[in-house]
């Protein structure tokens, strides 16, 4: 099939073949078609397969045949969970609306809001926003949704997972009731379901590969290392392998930032992008990337599904990812439309829950190659496939609020509640740290009000008089 047979205008076609794609991948034959019907619609499929596509072109083909934008109002919003996500969108949206009228407008935070204020004055056929700063501007009444047609959610599960769901329930209560709700992602978990309940109407639904499986084009395999080691063979590895680019993920910032000054001092040009870096250095990090400048880029998870790297040959797991799924996305930033890619992890023998999760998550053992110099003295032991099915996660209490559990509220203030860390023995006997009596005098439940504290209390009086 063809683009041409999706009903797609002559501007968008010239647009699709200056970009050099020929074919449809399956989620754009399945969700364009459906999106120019106006239809509501769910689709889920893994990363590189062409979901931004896959809702861009619609929205420009149904967007350039209405009125343009105004002054502050936007006809189409697209929400995304992070900067990188959010620019790579809206590259899409400028490459494929090249031939059209059509404005569009990329926000988000980690940047001065005036600039994007000012560019919203013209309006915005597309806006393509991250949650927190599109409510900034919402309240600073410098954008309008009175005449809003489309609403799509980028890669929702993500979003969910970075705790912007009150941000989106707010920023659906202010859009009007009429329109289009376009809802993509990289799965159909339980969670993604709960939200699309009070987002589609009878939706379209789209999923075009098995969920969390990992696409055939990428070749994985792990290597069993010392933890301390781990620098020494990815230095090794790119050098003996001539690597002319890879996309190392390292668990924590610090360790991004330390891991990146090891292959500066190595001779390697790598540079570091995650959340602590400004927008102006992550951009060039990633610009820098791209064209070839620097050899290594290292991220944190904040980049798993925001990166857009045609041709990425090689992605490294320096540490394995606590969230099975996110080694998914993670390795789905290599081999994709199309092409072939290598997805190499680091395993040291802490992170066996890890790689047991993994490989039940993916359905599939990894293979394990050995280093000759660098056979670990803490050996990683083996594993079997575990295929018991998995149970969806059970929604999390939010720890931050204080709330106790049920049958053991406390009448004092809700602050106040022990956390699970204080409680005492079970079998019934004291902590035997004599640094802490206060703590270990106060049982689940008491707070500051506990009956035991009391002695405690005038035990102190004493000792503070003698002072």
């Amino acid at each position: 099939m063809s683009f041409s047979k999706l009903g797609l205008s002559a501007p968008i076609l010239k647009a699709i073949e200056d970009q050099g794609y020929t074919e449809p991948s399956a989620i754009q034959a399945q969700a364009i078609p459906a999106i120019l019907d106006g239809q509501d619609v769910m689709a889920a499929a893994q990363t590189g397969t062409g979901k931004t596509a896959g809702f861009t072109l619609p929205l420009l083909e149904t967007l350039s045949k209405g009125e343009l934008a105004q002054s502050n109002q936007v006809r189409a919003l697209v929400l995304t969970p992070t900067r990188e996500l959010a620019a790579q969108v809206a590259e899409s949206v400028k490459n494929y609306g090249q031939h059209l009228p059509l404005k569009s407008t990329v926000v988000f935070g980690g940047v001065k809001i005036n600039p994007q204020m000012m560019a919203l004055r013209r309006g915005a056929d597309i806006l393509i926003a991250t949650p927190g700063r599109m409510m900034d501007l919402y309240n600073q009444k410098a954008v309008r949704f009175d005449k809003l047609e489309v609403l799509v959610l980028d890669e929702a599960d993500r979003m969910l997972d970075m705790g912007f769901i009150h941000d989106i329930k707010k920023i659906l209560a202010i859009l009007p009731k009429k329109r289009q709700n376009l809802l993509f992602s990289a799965t159909f978990s339980p969670e993604i379901r709960q939200l699309a309940k009070g987002l589609v109407n009878n939706p379209v639904e789209i999923s075009v590969t098995p969920r969390n499986a990992t696409a055939v084009s990428v070749e994985q395999w792990l290597h069993p290392v010392d933890k301390k080691r781990k620098t020494e063979l990815l230095i090794k590895l790119v050098k003996d392998g001539r690597w002319d680019q890879a996309l190392v993920f390292s668990r924590t910032k610090h360790g991004a930032n330390k891991i990146t000054k090891q292959l500066e001092d190595a001779g390697i040009r790598a540079s570091a992008i995650h959340g602590n870096k400004s927008q102006g250095a992550r951009t060039r990090a990633l610009s820098d990337f791209k064209d070839g400048r620097i050899r290594i880029l290292v991220a944190t998870d904040i980049a798993a599904r925001g990166l857009d790297i045609e041709q990425l040959p090689h992605v490294v797991n320096f540490d394995l990812p606590d969230v099975a799924e996110d080694y998914v996305h993670r390795i789905g930033r290599t081999g994709r439309a199309g092409a072939t890619g290598k997805a190499i992890s680091l395993v040291a023998a802490d992170e066996l829950d890890q790689l047991r999760a993994i490989e039940r998550l993916t359905q599939k053992l990894i293979e394990r190659r050995y280093e000759d110099d660098f056979m670990p003295t803490h050996m990683l032991p083996d594993t079997t496939l575990d295929t018991r099915p998995i149970k969806p996660n059970k929604p999390k209490r939010n720890k931050s609020d204080g709330a106790p559990r049920q049958g053991n509220s406390p009448r004092g203030k809700q602050g106040n509640a022990p956390k699970s860390g204080n409680r005492r023995p079970t079998d019934g006997r004291r902590s035997e740290d004599k640094s802490q009596p206060a703590k270990a005098d106060v049982t689940p439940g008491q707070g500051l009000r506990s009956k035991p504290l009391a002695p405690a209390r005038r035990n102190r009086r004493p000792a503070t008089q003698e002072k």
